[in-house]
């Protein structure tokens, strides 16, 4: 393993989200803050608790993990698009840098700033909501897998992507309405049957509610399952990359 090469793209990477502060942390957080007043203060008064939680404290891990999805997919498809787009990854190719470490170098770098920014978020809703995390070593796990997935993901996306508009689309129009519909600021045993079954198909359900059972040890599936499927997921994203590398899609040409 070259990590020196690892160490070398990941901290240009890092340093990338050093120059662009405003819209890589204070952007996310201001949004996160704006949902709370909305959210906390106009709905929250309608609704006292859910499954014995505060309305507001109820919220927190689905806006987490809302933002937490955006951005390590943000974070990961400009990262490997914009080499693409300037000419530059031809650079990486052609040097004594395997795909493994490529893609460690570039996941890593995104996902750890989707952590940072996720660890920033919930420190800002303990300002807003009196917060309890029952289990902190599962939600930090949930938090770290979610973060290297999404950012594998967005990762794909940006080898795929042919364009900037096509680095939006995905996230735009799937990644964050299933991210609403997954139950981030509602339970979705409020929802009427076929709902309630409906959701049980949506991915992006699964991984706030065990982010939430993290946080009061109580959700509308069993963690495992949301474990599970975190890692299948996981998985899928891994083979892909594989490919892509392997076959040189959209990397060679």
């Amino acid at each position: 393993m070259n990590w020196r090469a690892v160490r070398a793209i990941y901290f240009f990477e890092m340093a990338r989200a050093g120059r662009t502060l405003l819209q890589s942390i204070v952007s996310p957080v201001l949004s996160t803050s704006l949902y709370f007043v909305v959210f906390g203060s106009a709905i929250g008064g309608s609704i006292n608790e859910i499954h014995g939680v505060s309305y507001g404290a109820f919220i927190v891990p689905g806006l987490v993990m809302l933002s937490l999805l955006t951005q390590s997919i943000a974070n990961a498809s400009f990262a490997i698009y914009f080499p693409r787009f300037t000419g530059t990854i031809f650079e990486v190719l052609s040097a004594p840098v395997s795909a493994m470490e490529a893609v460690i170098a570039y996941v890593g770098a995104a996902a750890t700033k989707s952590i940072i920014l996720g660890l920033i978020i919930l420190a800002t809703s303990a300002l807003f909501t009196p917060l309890r995390i029952d289990h902190p070593a599962l939600m930090l796990l949930f938090l770290v897998l979610t973060a290297a997935t999404f950012s594998l993901f967005g990762f794909i996306i940006g080898i795929w992507a042919d364009g900037f508009e096509k680095l939006q689309l995905i996230p735009l129009l799937i990644i964050t309405p299933l991210t609403f519909l997954g139950g981030s600021f509602y339970s979705i045993d409020m929802l009427p049957p076929v709902w309630r079954t409906v959701s049980l198909f949506n991915p992006v359900f699964y991984l706030i509610s065990g982010f939430r059972w993290s946080f009061f040890g109580q959700a509308e599936v069993n963690v495992g399952v949301s474990l599970a499927m975190t890692l299948v997921f996981l998985g899928v994203c891994v083979a892909i990359v594989g490919w892509m590398f392997r076959t040189g899609y959209r990397l060679k040409t």
